[in-house]
């Protein structure tokens, strides 16, 4: 099998309620910039990435796929998964100007295309292709009733009718400009939802270390599972610092880019739920590595959603580290076989392939130019 050709487009989809808010983002729809690899065996695999719907950044993103890493690609065989992210990865040109970024998240689109082909190829879901056991269940717990706009009356009812449809646990943003504020939400879910369901905190990186270890000190009282991004992403030391002060987990992964960054966050203590995301991290190729480091150091791995759970569902299937994934609804219009949870725990891909393909409609709905 070899590749034909490489295109790119991007989809912009609206989110829940019209736009959400967490402490560091407004965001009115998710940007979709995709990858679309055809063969000369008739086999098309789809990547792709998320944004925050930033129209010029998408255009650049799915640029880089098809004029960058396109003509890379024309006469490969897609088969040869660790030589040719290694091929695409390591193209100096393109390494040059970006480890990170905009060149990483089009790697990220690339390769999951790559690993769709594979999985059609081997008439497989994805899950099955890389070994995993159908019988295995992943819990599922939502986060599309916690952000942080959401008045507190808003943000409870959604919490508890999210209890009540079988999640087993919620996750909700904190970093207000008053902790007091965060601290009685927490408090307001955490009774709302009742002692047996898991609640999730996150303050997408906006705290700086006091607030981190006062905030840290505050959540202790609501059995926080645990505290997702408190500190600047990068802030390795600070992370270090916070975790040897509080009595709970930190959690963190989706705004680190590469295995090396993941390395030293794990060798450092700085973080315990580690939440690499396939659609960031040059793709699945990646993912897989930054997994068995987790599992080798017997941390769980716990995706975060920013593809809407379609290629991490796999990946949860499959690799022994998962057995939690976020889950957020607003790509289940997208593709042809979308991800659903059903009494809290997410259904099995069936279909052959890492579950990818837009349909037509979508295509024809949400494509912008």
């Amino acid at each position: 099998m070899r590749i034909t050709a490489v295109d790119s487009f991007v989809l912009h989809v609206p989110v829940t309620g019209g736009h959400i808010e967490d402490s560091s983002h407004k965001v009115d729809r998710w940007g979709v910039p995709m990858a679309r690899i055809e063969t000369d065996e008739g086999i098309t695999g789809f990547g792709y990435t998320g944004t925050h719907g930033h129209l010029p950044t998408d255009r650049l993103i799915a640029e880089c796929i098809k004029e960058a890493y396109g003509p890379l690609l024309i006469g490969e065989d897609p088969m040869s998964a660790e030589a040719l992210w290694n091929k695409l990865y390591n193209c100096s040109p393109i390494r040059w100007v970006g480890r990170s970024g905009i060149t990483h998240l089009a790697l990220s689109a690339v390769d999951i295309a790559l690993w769709d082909i594979r999985a059609k190829a081997a008439g497989a879901p994805l899950w099955k292709l890389l070994g995993g056991d159908e019988e295995k269940r992943i819990e599922a717990y939502n986060t599309d009733w916690g952000w942080l706009h959401l008045s507190l009356e808003t943000l409870v009812s959604g919490c508890k009718r999210l209890v009540e449809e079988g999640y087993n646990g919620v996750k909700i943003k904190v970093g207000s400009s008053d902790i007091q504020v965060d601290s009685k939400r927490v408090a307001a879910v955490r009774h709302a939802i009742g002692s047996e369901r898991k609640l999730m905190v996150d303050a997408n990186g906006k705290f700086d270390l006091p607030t981190a270890l006062h905030m840290g000190k505050h959540l202790s009282d609501y059995d926080v599972v645990w505290f997702e991004e408190p500190l600047w992403f990068e802030d390795l030391l600070g992370h270090v610092r916070l975790a040897s002060a509080i009595d709970m987990p930190i959690a963190l992964g989706e705004q680190l880019y590469t295995l090396c960054d993941f390395a030293n966050f794990v060798a450092m203590g700085a973080v315990h739920i580690v939440q690499a995301d396939a659609t960031r991290l040059a793709g699945i190729t990646e993912w897989l590595k930054v997994a068995d480091l987790a599992y080798a150091h017997r941390l769980p791995v716990v995706p975060h959603v920013g593809d809407m759970a379609q290629v991490h569902l796999h990946l949860c299937i499959a690799h022994p580290a998962c057995d939690t994934l976020e889950y957020i609804p607003w790509l289940k219009e997208v593709f042809e076989e979308p991800a659903r949870v059903r009494n809290g725990r997410f259904c099995v891909h069936q279909m052959p392939g890492a579950s990818t393909t837009p349909t037509e409609s979508a295509i024809a709905r949400f494509r912008v130019a």
